[in-house]
């Protein structure tokens, strides 16, 4: 029988084992050693990770694995999954050997939650590994009986990270697996669905979720209703969108100010700002109040249109709120004013901006003044009040910059 090695302290055998290039010699000099020293976890953690950088190592670190003396740590466990995945060989090998720990192998080791999602995070943020993110889960979710809330959240980030990818069809895919497993999904997983649908153009497919969501009462993501209304105003789908708005309404989610503005939007864009109105009108009813962007809509889209009294209305109710406008909104009032032959009008608006200390653009004066000198009966007297104002404006902004 051959005498045991003379013990050695683990500070000793570490050293010796990190220096030593062959990893297979360090391997035995963790052998031989182990009857006088027991290794530092440091030790045979960076010995680990070395036998796993070749293929024909790796049935020695996994027989290494299995001798720790303590089960390994989810923050060993993935770089070491990570690296038999970066052997360059057929995704067969990463996921036998993931296989062999967890699954099929003797004495299974514990999947930790965490260390699932970390595999499925890196492997999907990589195009070539994402076919190993789609094996790991179906493989995992069918073979180990995983807590609900973990597959959820598994799939879910495959979801995301197809819809991120543009593959729709395998997000689709995947929501619909999870009803076979009768997981329920949750306010994330139509999020990411909709706004996917949406990107595509399938817009009656991502309100159809909606309705979904809805019916099966799980709480409203703000952000989706965002998305698909979005998408319809896009869309020209005015009439979609404002039922969608009042769907809401109807089913107990409050639209914000975010959803309304979004229609308004769109539906000014689209030449109808007297629907916008009505839409102002059931959002002061609800409670949401009116803010710069829902006026700055309204009154833009009415001038467009050529309904300029109604915009002025709009524009003194701003005010009245105590919103101050960008002078656009009060150019787009004045310059239509001009063009229709109101000068008196255009004037007490240009007064009106001038005492709210808001500075017109050169283009305000200029329109103002052509039109003010078609008005013989108004030339003098507006003018000289307009360049009063002026000038009291002017010695406001230079008090205010000194």
């Amino acid at each position: 029988m051959l005498p045991s090695p003379p013990a050695i302290s683990p500070a000793r055998l570490h050293k010796l084992v990190t220096s030593q290039a062959d990893p297979l010699l360090a391997l035995e000099l963790v052998t031989v050693t182990s009857p006088t020293t027991t290794p530092h976890p440091a030790t045979l953690h960076s010995l680990l990770l070395r036998l796993s950088r070749r293929r024909d190592h790796l049935p020695h670190a996994l027989a290494l694995l299995r001798r720790l003396p303590s089960p390994p740590s989810p923050r060993l466990l993935l770089p070491l999954l990570l690296s038999v995945l970066r052997l360059r060989r057929p995704p067969h090998l990463f996921l036998s050997t993931f296989n062999s720990l967890f699954i099929s192998g003797p004495s299974p080791l514990s999947l930790h939650p965490q260390l699932l999602l970390r595999l499925l995070s890196t492997l999907s943020s990589t195009v070539c590994y994402f076919p190993s993110a789609l094996h790991l889960l179906r493989l995992v979710s069918s073979r180990l009986p995983l807590p609900a809330p973990l597959v959820l959240a598994s799939h879910n980030l495959l979801i995301e990270a197809a819809a991120r990818s543009g593959h729709l069809a395998v997000s689709l895919s995947l929501f619909h697996r999870l009803r076979s497993l009768h997981v329920s999904p949750d306010a994330d997983t139509y999020r990411v669905l909709t706004q996917s649908l949406c990107r595509r153009g399938q817009v009656h497919t991502a309100t159809t979720l909606l309705d979904e969501m809805l019916h099966r009462g799980i709480p409203a993501d703000p952000l989706a209703y965002t998305t698909v209304l979005n998408a319809l105003c896009r869309k020209k789908q005015l009439r979609e969108a404002y039922r969608l708005l009042c769907l809401m309404r109807g089913r107990g989610v409050s639209p914000d100010i975010v959803h309304y503005n979004t229609v308004i939007v769109g539906m000014c864009r689209e030449g109808r700002p007297l629907d916008a109105c009505k839409v102002v009108g059931d959002m002061k009813d609800s409670g949401c109040i009116p803010n710069v962007a829902t006026y700055a809509a309204v009154v833009n889209g009415l001038c467009i249109s050529g309904l300029f009294d109604k915009a002025e209305a709009y524009l003194e109710d701003m005010v009245g709120q105590g919103i101050i406008p960008h002078f656009s909104v009060f150019h787009s009032v004045i310059k239509g004013c001009c063009t229709v032959g109101k000068a008196e009008e255009a004037a007490r608006m240009m007064n009106r901006m001038l005492d709210l200390g808001i500075p017109p653009h050169a283009e305000t004066w200029s329109s103002v003044v052509s039109s003010v000198c078609n008005d013989e009966a108004y030339i003098e007297v507006i003018l000289l009040h307009m360049m009063q104002e002026k000038q009291r404006c002017s010695n406001m902004i230079s008090k205010s910059t000194w």
